[in-house]
């Protein structure tokens, strides 16, 4: 597995009248994954045109890093369980710098 730092651009467009409920979910999820050993920095964004588009720019030292991120039990039961059933669309890439 290759070890270069990964960087996650995630875009998530809530559900109608769920946003306060996501943010809310989306604060402990950010500050659980900024204190996971693998993470570099884990930003939130939101649209200037739609308040319901929230971009998420996070940053892992390895792609291990980021299936550490994925799996972990949080993330499982607050991104997965709690958070995607509110959201319309997600979409994620996972890249690395050139």
């Amino acid at each position: 597995m290759n070890t270069e730092s990964v960087y996650v651009f995630a875009k998530w467009q809530v559900k109608e009248g769920q946003l306060d409920a996501v943010l809310e979910l989306l604060q402990e999820v950010a500050a659980k994954s900024r204190e996971e050993e693998g993470n570099l920095f884990y930003n939130l964004h939101q649209s200037k045109q739609d308040a319901n588009t929230l971009m998420l720019y996070e940053g892992y030292i390895s792609e291990a890093a980021v299936e550490v991120h994925r799996n972990a039990v949080y993330f499982q039961e607050l991104v997965i369980g709690k958070i995607v059933p509110l959201l319309q669309n997600r979409e994620v890439v996972v890249t690395a710098q050139i």
